[in-house]
């Protein structure tokens, strides 16, 4: 099959959440015809207001194209999707799950999409919110490379770059390896960043002097600014949603015998962040349990 083109391509999107809806921006820019489900009524009336077609249920996103992009919050919302889309899909359609979520999760979705005689490829992207709004991302594809390819053009509009990672599921297993280094490198941001305040240190000239340094990360350029201006919401991944990542990370390494002592000794901060109430801000607010610690020396998250 060739490459979809924007031109005679209807793209269909259930869930349009802080994703979600950044994919149906970025899609509707570059000229593809765009509908879509989510279950909020609010983001619906967004989607219709930037152009696209919104539509009352999955089911029906799923009767409409030949191109689905699934951008959901869990995998029990994974489940009842796949249940619903399934029987409506078109023979040969192909659905491209963009979340998180364990492999076995993804692996059961497959089987009802497959069932239908369609394809699900595993397709997590890297990146955030405020990334997906730019198309700043990267999609790590996974599945049957042909369906991958013949969706270039759809992925080229969401992102900077996409990799195929191989078989289905290799995808998942390289947004852990990618969400293992984001942990770690958001935790040693915020301490970065209070040690320059708590030094004295201009945080603007800070950001500058490290952005331009050996020390660099893309998560310093990122969460820096926020942590430096004390702004959380709205998040472009929130805390109490890096929890789940955490705990998914934790048992894919597990599962394959790889130790994880970083990423153990950050846990607690995020867990901490949560406890204060900060579960629906950005991660860069663990830049202020940092601070709370600091002022309580003896007390751990």
């Amino acid at each position: 099959m060739s490459p979809l083109a924007s031109s005679d391509t209807r793209v269909g999107l259930i869930g349009l959440g802080i994703m979600g809806s950044a994919y149906a921006a970025n899609l509707i820019k570059h000229g593809f015809c765009v509908s879509g489900h989510d279950v909020s009524t609010p983001a619906r009336e967004r989607l219709a207001a930037a152009g696209g077609r919104a539509l009352g249920t999955a089911a029906e996103v799923a009767a409409g194209n030949d191109c689905l992009l699934l951008a959901l919050p869990s995998p029990a919302a994974l489940d009842a999707v796949a249940r619903e889309i399934a029987p409506h899909l078109r023979e040969g359609a192909v659905v491209c799950e963009m979340g998180t979520f364990a492999p076995e999760d993804k692996e059961a979705a497959r089987a009802e999409i497959e069932a239908a005689r369609a394809l699900l490829l595993d397709c997590p992207v890297s990146g955030t919110g405020m990334q997906a709004a730019t198309g700043d991302l990267v999609i790590y594809a996974s599945g049957d490379e042909n369906a991958c390819a013949r969706m270039a053009p759809v992925f080229t509009a969401l992102s900077r770059k996409v990799v195929y990672a191989g078989a289905f599921g290799a995808g998942m297993k390289l947004k852990c390896v990618a969400n293992l280094l984001v942990s770690v490198h958001n935790l040693v941001t915020a301490e970065a960043m209070l040690l320059a305040e708590r030094c004295g240190l201009d945080l603007g000239m800070t950001l500058d002097a490290i952005g331009e340094g050996a020390a660099n990360s893309r998560i310093w350029g990122l969460r820096g600014p926020l942590m430096a201006a004390g702004r959380y919401e709205p998040a472009s991944m929130k805390l109490e949603v890096h929890l789940k990542d955490l705990a998914l990370i934790k048992a894919f390494a597990q599962s394959v015998g790889a130790p994880t002592p970083l990423l153990d000794a950050s846990a607690p901060f995020y867990h901490g962040a949560v406890a204060e109430g900060r579960g629906r801000q950005d991660t860069a607010a663990l830049y202020e349990t940092l601070k709370t610690l600091a002022m309580a020396p003896s007390k751990g998250p």
